[in-house]
Formats: C-alpha cells, sequence, structure tokens
C-alpha cells in the first residue's frame, strides 16, 4: 500500500524510471503526488501579497504507474494483489 512519506519509482509516463518521495495522497481518485515528478506550470495572477509568473508544481500520477522501493535492499517491492 502506498503511503505518504514513502519512496516509490514511476514505472510509466515522461518520467519513466525515477525515483521520489510520496508527498500527498488522494485516495478517492486513487492518484499520488511524488516530488519532483511530473512537474507542470503554473501561471499565476500578481495580487497584493504575492508576485505572479509562472511557477513549476508537483501533478499527481495515478497509483497503478508506481512502485514502492524497499527502504532495507534498495530494490523494487512486490505488492501481492488481493
Amino acid at each position: 500500500m502506498i503511503k505518504k512519506g514513502l519512496k516509490v519509482i514511476v514505472l510509466t509516463g515522461k518520467d519513466k524510471k525515477k525515483e521520489g518521495e510520496v508527498i500527498e495522497i488522494d485516495r478517492s481518485n486513487n492518484r499520488a503526488k511524488v516530488k519532483d515528478i511530473n512537474m507542470v506550470k503554473k501561471h499565476v495572477k500578481t495580487t497584493k501579497e504575492k508576485k505572479g509568473g509562472i511557477f513549476s508544481k508537483e501533478s499527481f500520477v495515478h497509483i497503478s504507474n508506481l512502485k514502492l522501493i524497499d527502504k532495507k535492499t534498495k530494490t523494487k517491492k512486490i505488492e501481492a494483489k488481493k
């Protein structure tokens, strides 16, 4: 089971074979946000408090495209499907 704070590897997509740490989980949509994976550009309008511009931030990745990495052996952990 993928949880916040665990290390994962990306199996498919533009960030294939990259590793990162899970920073947020969206259980209702089966998606997770991984640090420095699936970076997108966000256009922010200038306000009184904040300066605007174009910022990069992480976007969600579907959980089926992620695999846990075992901390002790640094290898991919195989999960049994229920």
